[in-house]
């Protein structure tokens, strides 16, 4: 099966990166045609300084291989060098309607915050689509939070499919459940946009300073906790085996700790878990061209599949003499 997503280099990989996308996205490259891109260009959104997103574009490659992906079962590339989508996102948006992007989720929230709305902003899930349709990809593995973008991809591929014949496979989207929101150090969700994250790669004593900020109740140390209401238990829970789980929240109910003990406890389970990958890291920080190399023959082997389809779309729609 053709499974395919993508990850925007807008910043420093944290917990909720890794479990709540990256994580999955190595799992799945078992047994299935798996596609992974950096998304560059949606990246311009938030990040317009050149330098700032070159270093993000390289820390996102070497964060993914660190973490396992391997280039031999998958094809890993950057956004921006397979011109192909651009094309695609135009001949969408002359089928997208206005109100369908005027509803979506991402547009809507970013209105109500006040940012200045733009054109990409407006667009993100037109290109999304183009993103996926161009590979003719089957499963996209996304959390609840990108449902409504696969949506409209399925509605734009299966409105291109009715006026301009059977050319786009429709997308099945694949959510994401186990780990859909991870909690940040505030207790919202963690995003580089609430500034909440615990980064997976900063050094030994940011990661601490981070986990020791999470913020906590005022339940004294002799009373009961709840586990259940707790983003820091939360947290701890993605790294504890069931057994440890089931223990520490045994010490919260009992009262005569203090949330300290959980900092603690979850700093070392950090450190612990991805400790190889930090190792691996620093490796591929020592050969970049490896990284580049790993990129660009990603990007020629995602070519051919979106060449492909372009050649196919505009056949279909008469551009082509």
């Amino acid at each position: 099966m053709r499974v395919l997503s993508g990850i925007q280099p807008s910043g420093k990989i944290h917990l909720g990166n890794y479990f709540g996308a990256m994580k999955h996205h190595i799992t799945l490259q078992d047994n299935n045609s798996a596609f992974y891109f950096i998304a560059d260009y949606h990246a311009l959104t938030t990040v317009q300084d050149a330098k700032q997103l070159r270093e993000n574009i390289l820390d996102v490659a070497m964060d993914y291989l660190a973490f396992g992906l391997d280039p031999e079962r998958s094809v890993f590339f950057k956004q921006s060098d397979i011109p192909q989508v651009m094309e695609l996102a135009w001949v969408l948006s002359t089928l997208a309607p206005m109100g369908l992007l005027e509803r979506c989720h991402s547009y809507k929230d970013k209105m109500a915050k006040g940012i200045a709305p733009n054109h990409g902003v407006f667009a993100y899930p037109v290109l999304m689509a183009a993103d996926i349709l161009i590979y003719q990809s089957q499963l996209v593995p996304v959390g609840k939070d990108q449902k409504q973008h696969i949506e409209v991809t399925r509605d734009l591929a299966l409105k291109f499919n009715q006026t301009f014949g059977e050319v786009l496979t429709v997308p099945d989207e694949y959510i994401m459940e186990q780990y859909a929101v991870i909690p940040g150090i505030d207790g919202q969700k963690m995003s580089k946009s609430y500034n909440n994250t615990i980064e997976i790669f900063a050094d030994e004593k940011a990661i601490k300073k981070k986990v020791m900020s999470v913020v906590t109740d005022c339940t004294p140390v002799a009373d009961p906790k709840d586990p259940d209401a707790c983003n820091l238990f939360a947290l701890y829970s993605l790294f504890a085996a069931p057994e440890e789980k089931a223990e520490m929240a045994q010490r919260y109910r009992a009262g005569g700790m203090g949330y300290k003990v959980v900092k603690d406890a979850l700093y070392d389970k950090i450190m612990e878990h991805f400790g190889p990958y930090r190792e691996r890291r620093v490796q591929y920080e020592k050969d970049v061209d490896l990284v580049k190399d790993i990129l660009f023959e990603g990007a020629v082997k995602a070519q051919v599949v979106a060449q492909e389809t372009i050649d196919k779309v505009r056949e279909a729609v008469g551009v082509k003499i």
